[in-house]
């Protein structure tokens, strides 16, 4: 072929060629013919600059940094830190206020303006991936955050002015609580709705393209090759969703508090300064940063390893004309941002994409990948199952978000002399995930590292089935207490008066479904973003955090067709019977959907154990140091480290192999 060519045999095969007694050819592992060669320019015809290669953190400029202790760590994490507090401060707060603000201001149905705001919630989620693929190919983690940030703060500002300025909203002469509910209010003009979509989807999309990126963006801020590095992880993807928990919090109660007491106006635009202010924070760390290179299209990559293996469908290993599979030499790989990855024998088809023949001249990344690239589609593929077993804990929290308030409006919300709107009740999931994450380290992280042997007291996907599994007991229960409040009220006589609390009965036994939802939340969703940032590949980890998102917003809209579905199905022909979510929740029988949510989870967290126990951890191959310092911390002068200790051997866990 004209290049200079070596052939290198992958990790597992070192260890145990030399027991192995096989010589044939055809049972062998295809890591043996693991072939390097220097004839091989990347993927989109690109080098490297600067000497820059594998996952180095760079600076701003894109430079390698020469002193990692003035940069990253704990310092640079509280900069993150604020920038997701304010947006999701500014997410909740628009999800608790707009279905009422399009109601009561806009004159929209309640119906009607429900379904927008599900759909705003879904798609800003669902369309999260785009945010991971801006960031992956072109631009890196900061400067999305930078664009997209901007968006949001546009859009927040538009909707403010929409609340203030009496031009963008209907004429509100004579429209009370009877004109309102009997339609008789003057409607919204088609350019007004148009507007408050136009400003809506600007925010959404501004959300887009954040949520991706701020969990990669602030473990990106941790050094691998630290000693402390797994610890750090983990203790800021909790710190991480502690942040998200606060600014929850603030949403649901100090939000709901400005609206009820300065209007609409002076509500949205307090979620406006908010993102401002975190906006200004968020670049006064800038110095601060680390920053990872954008590794180029991962769609076109996926795309060139799609091809090339169809190319190759008819290929054999056996073929006299197989040379073998192509990577390049030494520790540099062909995409940017991102270390060799070790092959692995998963999804066999995609290895004729790499298989070099001798015609192949190793230029045309469209017939020839490399290993790495290959194995960078197969972990995408790999990875799918874990957070699709996350969208029934998203359908349970959409619901949540809707059916227990409308349990709340016929339950005495008084806390000794004080009431509690019932828009604040979705605060205590937030309570209960501040104080089990204020309490992880204490006290859950101890007990369970006895009985795991885990030194982090369990494992991302073993923290993931407890978030399931506790979302089981947390819906099973909303379904008894349901059943108990539906009998009271019609026992009470309370039938026809679903608006009317009843004095006897206190919300707060709705607590018990919020603070296990809460719990659950907090294991399953803290655990999957950890998993997703470990096991995803170096140059697509935006993109990996985005298949949280997505999963979020897939569990949006399968509420909603779960619920149109159950009304559909449940509803009587020709008959008074109304559906199980009906408008009058003590006709309707919430208890039955919730017994249906609770059936539906306990099969999913069967297909979660099944996929759990199939899923094997990746194997980080690439060289690790074990005597860097802390994060933070001066660095000593010897970073070396013996190539045997970069192997992690596979080992056997509850869910999964590490």
């Amino acid at each position: 072929m004209g290049s200079k060519e070596r052939e290198i045999k992958s990790p597992e095969v070192q260890l145990g060629e030399n027991n192995s007694d096989s010589g044939k050819r055809g049972s062998k592992k295809l890591g043996i013919y693991f072939i390097e060669s220097d004839s091989r320019r990347t993927p989109l015809g690109r080098g490297y600059s600067g000497g820059v290669g594998g996952a180095t953190p760079v600076n701003i400029h894109g430079k390698p940094i020469r002193d990692m202790s003035k940069t990253g760590g704990w310092i640079a994490a509280l900069f993150i830190f604020g920038n997701e507090m304010a947006e999701r401060m500014a997410y909740f707060g628009l999800s608790v206020n707009m279905v009422a603000f399009m109601f009561y201001v806009m004159h929209r149905p309640f119906s009607s303006s429900a379904n927008a705001v599900n759909n705003f919630l879904g798609i800003s989620q669902a369309s999260s991936v785009l945010g991971g693929f801006i960031a992956d190919a072109y631009l890196g983690r900061y400067w999305t955050i930078a664009i997209f940030t901007t968006i949001y703060l546009a859009g927040l500002t538009g909707i403010t002015l929409l609340a203030t300025m009496k031009v963008f909203v209907p004429n509100q002469d004579g429209c009370d609580q009877i004109a309102l509910l009997l339609g008789n209010c003057e409607p919204a003009k088609s350019w007004q709705m148009t507007y408050l979509y136009t400003v809506l989807y600007v925010t959404g999309f501004g959300a887009a393209g954040i949520r991706p990126c701020v969990s990669s963006f602030g473990a990106d801020q941790f050094d691998e090759r630290s000693r402390n590095y797994r610890s750090h992880l983990d203790r800021f993807f909790n710190f991480f969703y502690l942040s998200v928990t606060v600014g929850a919090i603030v949403a649901f109660t100090a939000v709901v508090y400005i609206q009820i007491k300065h209007g609409w106006g002076a509500a949205f635009g307090s979620l406006a300064i908010a993102m401002g202010l975190s906006n200004m924070l968020f670049f006064a760390g800038t110095p601060l940063y680390r920053h990872r290179l954008p590794g180029g299209s991962p769609l076109t990559r996926v795309a060139q390893v799609l091809v090339a293996a169809f190319r190759k469908r008819n290929a054999s290993f056996q073929s006299s004309e197989f040379v073998g599979l192509y990577e390049l030499p030494g520790k540099r790989s062909a995409i940017k941002g991102s270390n060799k990855i070790a092959h692995t024998d998963d999804f066999r088809c995609l290895d004729k994409a790499a298989l070099q023949l001798k015609e192949d001249d190793g230029t045309n990344p469209w017939r020839l990948c490399t290993v790495t690239q290959v194995e960078e589609v197969k972990i995408l593929l790999k990875l799918i199952p874990i957070p699709s077993c996350t969208i029934m804990i998203n359908v349970i929290l959409t619901e949540f978000l809707t059916l227990s308030v409308q349990q709340a409006y016929t339950l005495n919300t008084h806390m000794g002399h004080l009431k509690l709107p019932v828009t604040c009740m979705p605060v205590f999931p937030g309570l209960s995930i501040f104080l089990l994450l204020s309490l992880y380290y204490s006290v859950f992280v101890p007990i369970s590292r006895r009985i795991t042997g885990n030194p982090h007291g369990a494992s991302q996907l073993q923290r993931i089935g407890i978030g399931l599994a506790v979302s089981i007991l947390s819906v099973a229960w909303a379904g008894v207490f349901e059943r108990y409040r539906r009998t009271y009220a019609i026992q009470h006589e309370y039938e026809a008066s679903f608006l009317t609390p009843m004095p006897d009965l206190s919300a707060y036994w709705l607590l018990i479904q919020y603070c296990l939802i809460g719990i659950a939340e907090v294991f399953c969703i803290v655990g999957l973003l950890e998993f997703l940032y470990e096991e995803a590949p170096d140059a697509m980890r935006s993109i990996g955090s985005a298949y949280a998102a997505v999963a979020g917003g897939l569990g949006c809209f399968a509420a909603s067709i779960l619920n149109t579905i159950v009304k559909s199905v449940t509803r009587g022909k020709g008959e008074r019977r109304e559906s199980w979510l009906s408008q009058n929740i003590n006709t309707g029988r919430f208890d039955y959907f919730y017994w249906l949510l609770t059936i539906m989870s306990v099969i999913n967290f069967a297909a979660f154990l099944y996929a759990a126990n199939r899923y094997q951890y990746r194997m980080k191959d690439e060289i690790q140091t074990t005597d860097r310092p802390s994060e933070n911390e001066p660095e000593s002068d010897h970073t070396s480290t013996n190539a045997s200790d970069a192997i992690r051997t596979p080992k056997l866990s509850v869910f999964g192999r590490e």
